[in-house]
C-alpha cells in the first residue's frame, strides 16, 4: 500500500472508522475506512475498503477505493471507483481500467473511451 520507510510516521484511518471534518497532516495518510470532508496531506493512499469524499489537497494520491469531490494533486493513480461529478486536477494522472462484466465505457468531457472484451464503435 503506502511505501513507508522503517520508523516513518503515517496517519491511519482504519476499516470500520468514519471521520467527518477537516484533516491536516504533515505525514502520509492511509485510508481503509471512510472520510468525508477536507484533507490536506503530502500523500494519500485509499485502500480497496476506503472512501474519501470531499475537498482534497495533496502531493500524491493512490486510490484503489472510492473517491468523490474535488482533488488537487501533483500526481494521481486511480484503480478504484470515481463518483459522478468528481473533479480531479493533477499534473500527472494514471488510470487502471477494468470491468468485471467484460466491457466498460469511460467519458472524459466530450471524449469517450470503450474498454473490454469487444469495445463498441461509437
Amino acid at each position: 500500500m503506502a511505501d513507508l520507510k522503517s520508523g516513518e510516521k503515517q496517519t491511519l484511518v482504519e476499516e470500520g472508522t468514519q471521520f467527518k471534518g477537516s484533516l491536516t497532516s504533515s505525514c502520509p495518510v492511509v485510508v481503509r475506512g471512510k472520510i468525508e470532508g477536507e484533507i490536506e496531506t503530502p500523500s494519500l493512499t485509499i485502500s480497496e475498503t476506503g472512501a474519501v469524499h470531499g475537498k482534497v489537497t495533496v502531493g500524491a494520491v493512490v486510490s484503489m477505493g472510492d473517491i468523490a469531490g474535488e482533488y488537487d494533486a501533483d500526481s494521481v493513480q486511480l484503480s478504484g471507483s470515481v463518483q459522478d461529478n468528481t473533479v480531479i486536477r493533477a499534473k500527472t494522472l494514471e488510470v487502471k481500467l477494468s470491468s468485471e462484466k467484460g466491457k466498460m465505457e469511460v467519458v472524459f468531457g466530450n471524449a469517450k473511451l470503450s474498454v473490454g472484451d469487444e469495445p463498441e464503435d461509437s
